[in-house]
């Protein structure tokens, strides 16, 4: 199980710990560990193998994977994996519930991946080890050329982590709305497990966001209008294209492109940042974090809104629907490849190619001085 230590922490009233303080060791060494490969990519299928061979043969743990990421037809077909691939434990998002067992993440993909395994505990998240396949690769900081090397680093302990806030939401609906769109696609009559029947007749869908919540105009040529409260007092009305509330980790994604800062993931906060508003005043604002956050839609609004969760379970928003959202109890804590200060402004001029110019030449002797001779 993994233990988060601070190293040479001062335990004086007033004193602020490091956030470079804060690493990984392990109180009994891993055994079951969660491998995440990014889906309809063939550039994956050899990295995953080997992945996976090294971990059962060498490391001799027990591998989870998603069901149809073994279904895979290029993996039924390689006969040489057949015996890794009888080993490997599996699973279905929504459906089978294996928060419990998983000691450690490896993801194989881009950011994509890192936000895919979040969405798969609602409650505590184990220690994610990112490998970059992807094509970003913000999120994703260790490289697989080297991955023995890295995954034993890892499994030695007194790794550096950051640990990602996620935001903790609900979305009330009527009963009225009971359907597809809301339950998602059942699977013989199973309704997934984030979807709650609560005694006042409503219907709550409940979920864990790394990035952002993202409530938009849809498919309207209307402006969005929604009203938003911070802890049950009326803030403003949004009216525009929507509006991005997001984590620190989701203030370089959607948010940047919406014009917000970019703050580093230690920093407890929420952003909220217009999309295109109809107003010139209308700047992002950060809040901190836990606060309570609710977005319904307002009484004039003449179409609904639609909201989406790390890009994904888009729904539509009627009138008496209502969004909460606050910093939930349980981060991701995310494992450093050298250290959070380095990863992070690393990824920034990387990825985002932040600050990044040609330099200004040196002035030459001649041109030097501020006089000119006569």
């Amino acid at each position: 199980m993994p233990v988060l230590l601070p190293s040479g922490q001062n335990t004086r009233r007033g004193h602020i710990q490091d956030p470079a303080s804060q690493r990984l060791t392990w109180s009994k060494p891993p055994l079951n560990v969660l491998v995440i490969r990014k889906i309809r990519d063939e550039t994956l299928l050899e990295p995953f193998k080997e992945l996976c061979r090294f971990l059962v043969e060498e490391k001799h743990l027990m591998v989870y994977v998603e069901k149809k990421v073994v279904d895979d037809g290029s993996l039924m077909k390689d006969e040489s994996f057949s015996a890794i691939r009888n080993q490997l434990c599996t699973f279905r998002e929504g459906y089978d519930d294996i928060s419990d067992c998983i000691d450690l993440i490896i993801c194989l993909g881009g950011d994509g991946t890192l936000l895919y395994a979040s969405s798969l505990f609602q409650g505590s998240v184990p220690p994610v080890m990112a490998f970059h396949l992807g094509s970003l690769g913000f999120l994703t900081p260790f490289k697989f050329e080297s991955f023995k090397t890295e995954v034993d680093k890892v499994f030695e302990g007194n790794a550096a982590i950051i640990l990602r806030s996620r935001l903790k939401v609900k979305v009330v609906k009527g009963m009225f709305q009971r359907n597809e769109q809301l339950f998602g696609t059942q699977e013989n009559g199973i309704v997934p497990h984030n979807h709650i029947n609560n005694e006042a007749g409503k219907i709550t869908l409940q979920l864990q966001v790394l990035n952002e919540v993202v409530v938009d105009r849809g498919p309207s040529s209307y402006l969005s209008n929604v009203d938003l409260y911070l802890d049950g007092r009326l803030i403003t009305s949004v009216q525009g294209d929507g509006v991005i509330v997001s984590t620190p980790t989701g203030s370089t994604a959607y948010a940047a492109a919406a014009g917000a800062s970019m703050i580093h993931p230690n920093v407890p906060a929420i952003m909220v940042t217009p999309i295109c508003p109809h107003s010139l005043s209308f700047r992002p604002i950060v809040v901190p974090a836990g606060v309570e956050l609710m977005i319904t839609l307002s009484p004039d609004a003449r179409n609904t809104a639609w909201v989406s969760f790390d890009g994904r379970k888009r729904q539509e928003i009627q009138h008496g629907d209502s969004i909460k959202i606050t910093t939930s109890c349980f981060p991701v804590p995310s494992i450093c490849c050298h250290d959070l200060v380095y990863d992070w402004f690393d990824s920034l001029a990387q990825c985002l190619h932040w600050n990044v110019r040609k330099k200004q030449t040196r002035l030459t002797d001649a041109s030097d001085s501020s006089e000119t001779e006569n």
